[in-house]
């Protein structure tokens, strides 16, 4: 299969916070009130973790049918440690992203538990946004004047 180009455009509407468009859908994204945002909207780091926890849901309901797994229904809490002392330039030697980030799978399946430990196994093997996170891609940054 070919590679296919996915965008998105993100547009400042506010002292911290973001406009997010990517087709024809839009969201927002803020900090909170104490990382100097408003706390209308999730984080760049809530919104990464919800896109991860997404991404898994959407492989396991993609697949469970051709992997026999009879999924009732799915949940998944991601958490990620963040040292924020790192990007708010409090400790040079903090991480500026997260150190250890948990998935934690929540299943209602008519399956064995070992069936279902080696589904969610080929879940976090076939989640592009995880598989992003773990193999950074090359990231190229082009900087242009203003509109």
């Amino acid at each position: 299969m070919p590679k296919e180009l996915f965008t998105a455009t993100v547009e400042s509407v506010g002292r911290l916070k973001m406009k997010c468009s990517s087709r024809d859908f839009t969201f927002h994204i803020d900090e909170p009130e104490s990382l100097g945002g408003t706390d209308e909207a999730m984080s760049p780091i809530e919104a990464l973790l919800s896109a991860f926890g997404a991404c898994q849901c959407i492989v396991a309901k993609s697949f469970a049918r051709k992997h026999k797994i009879k999924l009732n229904d799915i949940q998944v809490k991601v958490e990620g440690e963040l040292d924020t002392d790192g990007f708010m330039g409090k400790n040079k030697n903090a991480k500026l992203g997260f150190s250890k980030i948990t998935s934690k799978f929540y299943i209602d399946a008519d399956n064995t538990e070992q069936e279902i430990r080696d589904f969610i196994a080929f879940v976090e093997n076939h989640c592009p946004v995880l598989d992003t996170i773990v193999n950074t891609p090359e990231i190229v940054t082009e900087v242009y004047p203003g509109k």
